[in-house]
């Protein structure tokens, strides 16, 4: 960000603090000169891939390590019921947080390819025009939602004895979407100048946080569910704030000239086809889920804790299949930005046959000792929801190659350029999803909850494959007719 030299020196607590930065860094063997960036347009695509990705993957592992601590703490020192009040938030909260963190994703994209393009004067503008985008996206979504928050939980048929605690979480969660851009925004462009490994970090820091929160206000202070859900916003913004310095510290070519902080419609306009497509992704996905978890609510609170501990179990199992797809899109960002396509083919095959051979292992593992992990959530008294946690596991991870596939190749679409594909694959989620809750669910009950996902997955896949050997066949038609034209200029 944009600081003079002088700054960039910083006083003596300036120094001092960031000597524990820089003491972490060379002692976890991941020393840094003054420039962070990775330039992922040459070398050997799995090489690099790995080495982006394994960073990014742990960096998710520990953020679904807390979330899942929330859920361990909710649930062993507030009861069943509890868990089930953070459970039947989890549609809505996937909803709009998951569109925050899809338009910071989207944002991230320009950078990744005006980074690849080594576009610098362009970088430096997408990056402060995103900067103002997000502050005004946080400030409206907040108002709307934290107003809208009782009766959206009402449409979903929320059941009334968990009603009040639903509320109380997820209430606190979207106060604390200016967190959830804060962090997002600056770990995106952190990531799409190829820099993978100091996100980590600050999310292992913001993991021992959150769960020390945790402890402190359920047990200590006695908050209940908006204990964990203030827990959560604390160390997201905490985590966001050293980003920011970090960034200030380390990134020479993010050193902006006041005339680069200026907002201008064109680098608006490039944002928001990018960002917006990415958040409305995540969010018709999630209308989805909504119509699912209404469907689940009306099976009762005992299916709404089934439900929210498998999922909580399969996100922490379904990170590897994240940190691909998020992998993927500042690669294939990077390696389109540079003109590179045959890397960006080369990159999705290689991380395809990496997804298959963990889903297999994934499932291995689920099918074996799914309702032993859910222990960990949940008392052995509760056969019941046991039993049921296993059945939705066993189904779930019977299908994560598809899952895979969905996230490898729509990154890839959006690193490519055109995120508004992705809309269209959240479309066939959502209408996957729906079909199961308001068709499905009524007569088969908890067994059609177990194949919704499946059924999305395939559904989404069935789209994406096409689409992404379109956007390919129509970005070297494009390349070549660049090309073309430069070689006749030429003569």
């Amino acid at each position: 960000m944009a600081y003079t030299n002088e700054s960039h020196m910083g006083n003596e607590h300036h120094s001092r603090w960031f000597f524990l930065w820089d003491f972490l860094i060379e002692k976890g063997s991941l020393t840094m000169a003054k420039s962070v960036t990775k330039d992922m347009t040459a070398g050997s695509p799995i090489r690099l891939i790995l080495q982006f990705g394994i960073p990014l993957f742990l960096g998710m592992l520990f953020q679904q390590f807390y979330n899942m601590m929330d859920t361990i703490i909710v649930g062993k020192f507030i009861g069943v019921s509890a868990l089930a009040s953070v459970g039947a938030t989890g549609s809505i909260n996937f909803m709009v947080i998951g569109f925050c963190m899809g338009v910071c994703n989207g944002f991230a994209i320009p950078v990744a390819q005006q980074f690849g393009a080594k576009d610098y004067h362009a970088l430096r503008k997408y990056v402060a025009n995103s900067v103002w985008l997000s502050i005004a996206f946080a400030g409206v979504m907040t108002v709307s939602v934290c107003l809208l928050c009782r009766q959206i939980l009402g449409w979903m048929h929320t059941p009334q004895d968990i009603m009040e605690g639903s509320y109380a979480y997820i209430f606190v969660i979207f106060l604390g979407i200016p967190a959830t851009y804060l962090y997002n925004l600056l770990s995106g462009i952190i990531r799409s100048m190829g820099d993978s490994k100091s996100p980590l970090v600050f999310l292992v820091f913001s993991s021992v946080l959150n769960i020390m929160l945790d402890l402190a206000f359920i047990l200590v202070f006695h908050m209940g569910v908006a204990g964990a859900a203030w827990a959560t916003v604390i160390s997201q913004a905490v985590s966001g704030l050293i980003c920011l310095a970090y960034m200030v510290r380390r990134f020479d070519i993010l050193r902006m000239e006041r005339e680069e902080w200026k907002l201008e419609s064109g680098y608006v306009a490039v944002l928001c086809n990018m960002g917006v497509p990415m958040g409305l992704q995540y969010s018709i996905t999630a209308i989805g889920s909504v119509i699912l978890q209404a469907a689940v609510n009306s099976l009762g609170s005992l299916a709404v804790a089934a439900v929210s501990t498998s999922t909580k179990i399969s996100m922490f199992f379904c990170c590897p299949f994240d940190a691909m797809g998020s992998t993927m899109a500042t690669y294939a960002g990077q390696n389109v930005g540079a003109g590179k396509l045959r890397r960006v083919s080369e990159g999705i095959k290689s991380t395809c046959v990496l997804g298959l051979v963990y889903a297999v292992l994934a499932c291995g593992v689920l099918v074996l000792f799914g309702s032993d992990i859910a222990l960990l959530f949940l008392d052995k008294s509760e056969t019941g929801i046991l039993q049921n946690v296993q059945m939705l596991l066993t189904a779930n991870s019977a299908f994560f190659f598809p899952l895979a596939l969905v996230n490898i190749v729509r990154f890839t679409i959006q690193g490519l350029g055109f995120s508004r594909f992705a809309v269209l694959a959240g479309v066939c989620e959502m209408a996957a999803r729906a079909l199961v809750g308001l068709g499905l669910v009524p007569v088969f009950g908890y067994l059609a909850i177990c194949f919704a996902n499946p059924v999305a997955w395939i559904s989404a896949d069935l789209f994406l494959v096409p689409a992404y050997l379109y956007v390919m066949r129509k970005l070297r038609r494009s390349i070549a007719e660049r090309d073309a034209g430069v070689k006749y200029c030429l003569e």
